[in-house]
């Protein structure tokens, strides 16, 4: 494994209980989150032990793939670092120290149950074996790493045997190689310099955590996926995908109603869950989030029902998060405290900026918390 995998789990999840350490070696960091449908990038700086917000930007791919703003792309490389080049210029960003976040679509997470008895050093040899079963292409076509869950009830130092769990988790994290490749490629056409990569589930946990112990549910509204995560402790307990993202809901109501793709994007963002505004638009955006979320509630009765636990609250992030009226239906439907995830109330910024901030940070939940570990 190179070094720009090496324990991307386990240095990822360490530095989860501290988003950020005033006794880093990096004094500047610039997070990238290259999305299916935009880019976004944060840059932070290092002060008096505290993150500086410098600057953060956002830009479409849609227009570098020849389609609408919102919609998803599948570009060439040169076509990806081209976007990115210019959302930096369009930043003003000025470091080149960043550290770029995996997306889901090019990865894969899944916890393996062994028995307690399996030895830390044995998992090299075990891991690929058991990935077999998860995994639907070749291991030589990933890149594998994983991280052993911490046991609630592993023996204690004057614990019998006889108390002990029989079991251990281990969660595993498969990134295809091809990513990697292409993700060198663009540090090397941007001019960018990393010494990692990391999944954006961790990135968005990291700017969501703030020392709950108690299972929160991450809600991640992406353009073509929503991602799901269960987290205990600031580790991932279930982490699970709902094929179905923000251009769904655009591309069903141009299907619809006969519209543009770009005219239902904006007729989405106008809507919402607003029946009052357009009953017909709402209809067909409420039957799309009311699929998400019947998907993510199987998910959550599947966890209380392994490890007897309940969902203490839910964080809402992503771009696809700022529907009109998601926050107030997500409240409905989860009967738990709902709120938005705030990254940027991690970092110090102008107090002018608060209020904008807020607003948008969901959709930079990925960004700050890629820049939060590469400072930390």
């Amino acid at each position: 494994m190179d070094n720009s995998l090496k324990k991307i789990i386990a240095d990822g999840l360490a530095s989860l209980k501290n988003s950020f350490s005033s006794g880093g070696d990096k004094n500047q960091a610039l997070g990238v989150d290259i999305g299916s449908s935009s880019i976004k990038v944060v840059q932070l700086k290092k002060k008096g032990g505290r993150a500086v917000l410098e600057t953060y930007g956002v830009i479409s791919l849609g227009p570098y793939g020849g389609t609408s703003v919102g919609a998803l792309t599948s570009l060439k490389t040169e076509d990806i670092a081209r976007a990115l080049k210019d959302v930096m210029k369009e930043s003003n960003v000025t470091t080149k120290s960043s550290i770029l976040s995996i997306p889901s679509l090019a990865s894969l997470i899944f916890l393996v149950t062994l028995p307690w008895t399996v030895k830390e050093s044995e998992l090299e040899n075990i891991i690929p074996i058991e990935a077999r079963k998860y995994i639907p292409v070749p291991i030589s076509e990933v890149t594998l790493d994983w991280f052993v869950i911490p046991n609630e009830d592993e023996m204690q130092e004057n614990d019998s045997p006889s108390n002990i769990k029989r079991n251990r988790e281990v969660l595993v994290v498969a990134i295809h190689n091809e990513t990697l490749t292409q993700y060198r490629e663009i540090l090397k056409q941007t001019g960018l310099e990393s010494d990692a990569f990391e999944m954006e589930i961790f990135s968005n946990i990291r700017s969501t955590f703030n020392n709950e112990l108690a299972p929160f549910l991450i809600v991640d509204f992406g353009a073509s996926k929503t991602k799901v995560s269960i987290v205990e402790s600031g580790v991932v307990k279930v982490f699970h995908v709902v094929n179905r993202g923000s251009h769904d809901i655009s591309r069903n109501i141009s299907q619809a109603l006969g519209i543009t793709f770009e005219e239902a994007e904006k007729l989405k963002r106008m809507v919402g869950l607003d029946a009052s505004v357009n009953p017909e638009a709402e209809k067909i955006i409420r039957l799309a989030v009311n699929y998400i979320f019947t998907d993510i509630n199987s998910i959550v009765f599947a966890y209380q029902k392994k490890y007897n636990k309940n969902i203490s609250k839910v964080f809402l992030s992503g771009g696809g998060s700022l529907l009109k009226g998601l926050l107030e239906a997500a409240r409905e439907n989860f009967r738990v405290e709902v709120f938005y995830s705030n990254p940027f109330s991690k970092t110090e910024a102008p107090a002018f900026l608060e209020p904008v901030l807020e607003n948008s940070g969901p959709e930079f939940a990925v960004a700050v918390g890629l820049a939060l570990r590469q400072l930390s």
